[in-house]
C-alpha cells in the first residue's frame, strides 16, 4: 500500500492551537523538528506541518519554518498538472506581496487538494489555527512543487 503525503496529512485534520499559555504538544513537535524554537504554538506553523508530514514519509523537505522556503524543494509543476496527493502549493500572504523570487516574504504552504472555480483547495496547518482544508484565491499561488515522482 502506498500512502501519499496528502493521505497522511488528512490524519491530522482537527489538530488545533491551544489559546493562552498552554500549547498543543503535537504542533510544538512539528515546530521544533528543525530547531529549538518557538516557545508556543501561536506562531505561523504551516511550513512546520508540511515539513513534519514530509519527514514522516522521508520525502524532501525545506527544513525551514518559512512557507516560501518550499519554492526551493522538489520540482516545479504547472498549475494545470498539479495532482492531489503529490504536490504542495505555495502562496503569498495577502495582497501587495513580492513575487516568488523573494523566499523571505510572508506566505502560506499546504498540500494541494484540487481546484474549486477560482480557488485552490489546500489541506494545511495553521488554517484557522488548525489543520484543515481551506480555499484560497488561485491568484495567490506562487508555485506548485512535486516532492517525489509518481
Amino acid at each position: 500500500m502506498n500512502i501519499t503525503a496528502y493521505d497522511l496529512a488528512q490524519r491530522f485534520v482537527g489538530i488545533k492551537e491551544v489559546a493562552g499559555v498552554a500549547s498543543n504538544l503535537q504542533i510544538l513537535a512539528m515546530l521544533r523538528l528543525d530547531g529549538d524554537w518557538p516557545a508556543n504554538d501561536e506562531v505561523p506553523w504551516c511550513s512546520a506541518f508540511v515539513n513534519y508530514v514530509a519527514w514522516l514519509l522521508r520525502l524532501p523537505r525545506s527544513k525551514s519554518l518559512t512557507a516560501r522556503s518550499w519554492l526551493a524543494v522538489g520540482v516545479p509543476v504547472p498549475m494545470n498538472d498539479a495532482e492531489p496527493g503529490f504536490d504542495v502549493v505555495v502562496m503569498s500572504r495577502g495582497t501587495g506581496q513580492p513575487g516568488a523570487t523573494n523566499l523571505d516574504a510572508p506566505g502560506h504552504v499546504g498540500f494541494f487538494a484540487g481546484y474549486d472555480g477560482n480557488y485552490v483547495v489546500v489541506l494545511g496547518g495553521n488554517q484557522g489555527d488548525s489543520v484543515s482544508v481551506a480555499l484560497f484565491a488561485q491568484s495567490r499561488i506562487l508555485g506548485i512543487r512535486r516532492l517525489w515522482e509518481e
